[in-house]
């Protein structure tokens, strides 16, 4: 009876020996599935169904126009986002008063004349034109608001600074 048992005991010594390796071979293969599964979901995540903008194109809502026949000017802002951000973040018309807004003009646009004069030393697609403003002229409330949240709008987007400190919105 004791012989019985030695081998019952070696039998049951190589069962769970036998037990154990088959445990860690499946082990090892839950390990290599996983990172398999890893490697699929990361992978597939790289070629999701993210878009990328594309430039928009300005629409008519982009373009902010002001005419007055009888002094004969026009003032076309055409920059992609000033209106929304004219009516979302820049401060509320009768904010400032005219005298402010022309002061802060003159600054603003006599610093953006000399950089449009002088394409080799600043960005000439920042600057394309020469701005025709005449202090004399008195343009009236709205197009001095606009003009001065353009220059604001145009500062913050394209990191530039006119004249001064930039109030940041």
């Amino acid at each position: 009876m004791t012989f019985f048992i030695q081998i019952s005991c070696r039998s049951a010594i190589y069962f769970c020996k036998f037990i154990k390796s088959k445990m860690i071979i499946m082990k090892n293969s839950i390990y290599i599935v996983l990172t398999f599964l890893c490697i699929i979901v990361g992978c597939s995540t790289a070629n999701s169904k993210f878009t990328t903008k594309k430039n928009p194109i300005a629409s008519q809502s982009d373009t902010v126009r002001i005419a007055n026949e009888e002094l004969e000017y026009e003032v076309i802002i055409i920059d992609i986002g000033f209106n929304s951000w004219l009516n979302s973040i820049a401060l509320p018309r009768n904010y400032y008063t005219q005298t402010f807004l022309e002061n802060k003009n003159q600054f603003y646009i006599t610093e953006w004349n000399i950089r449009a004069a002088q394409p080799t030393l600043y960005n000439p697609n920042l600057y394309e034109q020469i701005i025709n403003y005449d202090r004399s002229i008195n343009y009236g409330y709205e197009v001095n608001y606009l003009i001065y949240n353009y220059m604001i709008f145009f500062q913050n987007t394209y990191k530039q600074n006119l004249f001064g400190i930039v109030p940041i919105r």
